[in-house]
C-alpha cells in the first residue's frame, strides 16, 4: 500500500490541513488528535451509556411485568434473531467490513482528489445488493421460523408462542443491516453523534410499546416494540448519511478510469461472517442447553448476560471510537501506529472491563436485587441471576479483548482493495479464517464444558461453559493478530494485564467484604462498589498498571495544591515517561 501520505494517518479527519483538494464543506480544520478523541469519546459515552440506561428499564420492565417462566423464555428465543442479527449487521461484521472499507475510499479520494469520488463508487457498488440480501434473509427468517425455533430450543414449553414472535423480530434483520451500513460510513467520517445515538432510539421504541401494549398481548408486545425499535434506529442515520455523501467532492474525472480505483473483493465477507456467527453460536448453545433445564433457566442468564455485559460495552467504547484510526493508519501502511494504538485499546479496555469485573463479582446479589426484585421476579430468581452473573464474569476481559483485537485483523483484508495493490492477492488468505477457527476451538471448550457441568450444575455450568470458550478463542486471537502482520510486543501487553487482573482479583475480595456488611440491597451496592473502586486504584497504582495509575496521579495532581510543573529532568525520571 503507498505510505507516502503520513499526514493522512495522523489527522483525525478525511482530508489533511493544506492537502490539495481539500473539500472546504467538510468543516474546520481538526483538532489535535487528542483533543478529538476525548470529544469523540465523550459523546460516544454518554449516547451509549443513554443507550443501555434504557436497555437495562427494558429489562426491568421485562422481569416486572412477565418474571421469568415458559413466556420470558419464548420470547428470548425468538430474541436470538435481532441478537444475532445486531453483532452481524451493527456492532461487529458490517463494521469490520465497512469502516475499513471507507477509510480506504477516503485515503483514495485524498491521493487523487479530481477522480470520481470512491466513497459514492463504494456506496452504488455495495448499498443495493446490501439491500436485496437483507430483504431475502428477513422473508427466509419469517418462513423458517417453526424450525428455527424448534433448533434454537427443542424442550421449550411454549413453541407456538415462540413462533409467533420469532416472525415478529425477522422484520429486524433488514433495518439492523441499513443502521449497520450507515454507522460504519459516518464513523469512517468520524461522524459519531449519530452512530452512538442508534441504541437510544432502539430502546424507545421498545419501550413505547411495551409499556402501551404489554396488558393486551403479553409478551408479544416486546417483539412488536423490537420491531419497531429497529426501523426509528435506521431512520435515525439516514439523514446524516445523506448529507455526508452530498458534501464529498464531485470529482473533475467522472469520464476516465483512476489508477487508485476500489475493486470489490465480495469473498472478504465470509470469513466475517463466518466469524461473528460462530462467536454468536455461543447463545445458541446456551439457548439449546437450557431449553431442557427448569423453566425460566433461559430467563435467569438473560438477566444475567445483560448486567454483565454493561462493562464489557463499556471497554468497547474505546475502541469503537479509536477503530476509524486504526483503520485509516492499516490503509496507509503504516503498521507502528496501528499497533501502538491497539496496544493503548487492549490496555485501557482490559483495565475498564476489569474495574466492573470486579464491581460485579463483589456486588452481584444485592444489584440484581436492587433492579429486578419486584413484582413477578422473586428472590429465588435474584439468587439464580446473581450466581450466574459471578460466573459470567469469568469470560467478560476475554470478551472485551476479542472486540478490540478483531478490529484491526480484519482491517488488513477490507471487502475493498485498490485497484493498484500488488500484494492484495498474496498467499495469506488462509489467516482470513483464523478468527472463525478460534471461535470454533472455543466453542467446542464451550460445549463439551456445558454438557459436562450443566447436569450437576445447571445454569452455572452454561455459564462457566460460556467462560471458558470465550477465554480460549481469545488466547488464539491474541496470536493471530501477531500472525497478521500488526506487531504486537506480547510480553508488554500481557505484562499490563497481568497487573490488572492482579489488581482486580484484590479488589474484588475487599468489595465482597464490604458489600456483606449491609443487608439492604443499596447500601450493600455502596458499599461494596466504592470499595472496590479504591481498592483497584490502590493497587493498579502500587502495581505498576499504567492504565490505572496515569488517571489516579492526573487526579490527585488535579485535587492536590498548585505547584509549578516538573523540570525535564523531574520528567525523565518517572518510571512511565509521563
Amino acid at each position: 500500500m503507498t505510505t507516502d501520505r503520513p499526514a493522512a494517518v495522523a489527522s483525525p479527519l478525511p482530508a489533511p490541513r493544506g492537502a490539495p483538494g481539500e473539500d472546504p464543506s467538510a468543516g474546520p480544520h481538526p483538532a489535535p488528535r487528542r483533543g478529538f478523541l476525548a470529544k469523540a469519546f465523550g459523546i460516544t459515552a454518554v449516547l451509549s451509556a443513554a443507550g443501555s440506561g434504557l436497555g437495562l428499564l427494558r429489562d426491568l420492565l421485562l422481569a416486572r411485568y412477565f418474571g421469568a417462566n415458559q413466556g420470558t423464555d419464548a420470547f428470548l428465543v425468538a430474541w436470538t434473531v435481532p441478537e444475532t442479527a445486531a453483532p452481524l449487521l451493527i456492532e461487529d461484521a458490517m463494521s469490520f467490513l465497512m469502516v475499513p472499507a471507507f477509510a480506504l475510499a477516503l485515503v483514495l479520494r485524498e491521493e487523487d482528489p479530481d477522480a470520481p469520488d470512491p466513497v459514492r463508487q463504494l456506496v452504488r457498488a455495495t448499498l443495493p445488493w446490501l439491500l436485496l440480501a437483507l430483504s431475502g434473509l428477513a422473508l427466509a427468517v419469517a418462513l423458517g421460523a417453526p424450525d428455527l425455533v424448534d433448533l434454537l430450543a427443542p424442550g421449550l414449553t411454549d413453541p407456538g408462542l415462540a413462533v409467533t414472535c420469532t416472525r415478529i423480530t425477522a422484520v429486524t434483520v433488514l433495518p439492523f443491516g441499513v443502521a449497520g451500513y450507515l454507522a460504519a460510513a459516518l464513523r469512517a467520517h468520524h461522524r459519531f453523534t449519530a452512530p452512538a445515538g442508534i441504541y437510544v432510539a432502539y430502546n424507545l421504541g421498545i419501550l413505547a410499546v411495551l409499556l402501551c401494549l404489554h396488558s393486551y398481548l403479553g409478551v408479544r408486545s416486546a417483539a412488536l416494540g423490537v420491531a419497531g425499535g429497529s426501523l426509528l434506529m435506521a431512520g435515525l442515520l439516514v439523514g446524516p448519511f445523506l448529507r455526508r455523501l452530498r458534501q464529498g467532492p464531485a470529482g473533475t474525472g467522472r469520464g476516465r478510469r483512476s489508477r487508485r480505483a476500489l475493486v470489490l473483493m465480495p469473498l472478504a465477507l465470509l470469513p466475517v461472517a463466518a466469524f461473528t456467527l460462530t462467536r454468536q453460536s455461543q447463545v445458541f448453545v446456551e439457548r439449546y442447553l437450557g431449553s431442557a433445564l427448569p423453566p425460566g433457566t433461559i430467563s435467569h442468564l438473560n438477566y444475567a448476560a445483560k448486567v454483565s455485559q454493561l462493562a464489557m460495552t463499556a471497554g468497547l467504547l474505546i475502541c469503537t471510537v479509536t477503530f476509524p484510526l486504526v483503520a485509516r493508519a492499516l490503509a496507509a501502511g503504516d503498521l507502528t501506529a496501528a499497533r501502538d494504538r491497539v496496544e493503548k485499546d487492549l490496555g485501557q479496555a482490559a483495565a475498564v472491563v476489569l474495574f466492573g469485573t470486579a464491581f460485579l463479582m463483589a456486588c452481584a446479589p444485592s444489584v440484581v436485587s436492587l433492579l429486578f426484585e419486584r413484582g413477578a421476579f422473586g428472590p429465588h430468581d435474584t439468587a439464580a441471576t446473581a450466581d450466574v452473573i459471578r460466573v459470567y464474569s469469568f469470560g467478560l476481559p476475554a470478551q472485551a479483548l476479542i472486540g478490540v483485537m478483531i478490529r484491526p485483523y480484519f482491517s488488513l483484508r477490507p471487502v475493498v482493495r485498490r485497484a493498484d495493490d500488488p500484494g492484495a492477492e498474496d498467499g495469506r488468505r488462509l489467516l482470513d479464517w483464523y478468527p472463525a477457527a478460534a471461535m470454533v476451538l472455543g466453542l467446542g471448550v464451550t460445549v463439551t464444558t456445558g454438557l459436562l457441568a450443566t447436569p450437576r450444575f445447571g445454569a452455572l455450568g452454561l455459564a462457566a461453559g460460556n467462560a471458558a470458550g470465550i477465554t480460549a478463542a481469545a488466547a488464539l486471537l491474541l496470536h493471530g493478530l501477531v500472525l497478521r502482520g500488526i506487531p504486537l510486543r506480547l510480553h508488554r501487553v500481557l505484562g499490563g494485564h497481568g497487573r490488572l487482573v492482579a489488581a482486580a482479583a484484590g479488589a474484588t475480595v475487599l468489595g465482597t467484604a464490604a458489600a456483606g456488611l449491609a443487608a439492604d440491597p443499596l447500601l450493600s451496592t455502596l458499599l461494596g462498589g466504592l470499595t472496590v473502586a479504591l481498592a483497584f486504584a490502590a493497587l493498579g497504582t502500587g502495581l505498576g498498571a499504567r492504565e490505572v495509575r496515569g488517571p489516579v496521579l492526573a487526579l490527585a495532581r488535579a485535587l492536590g495544591p498548585v505547584r509549578n510543573p516538573p523540570t525535564v529532568a523531574e520528567e525523565g525520571k518517572r518510571p512511565d515517561g509521563q
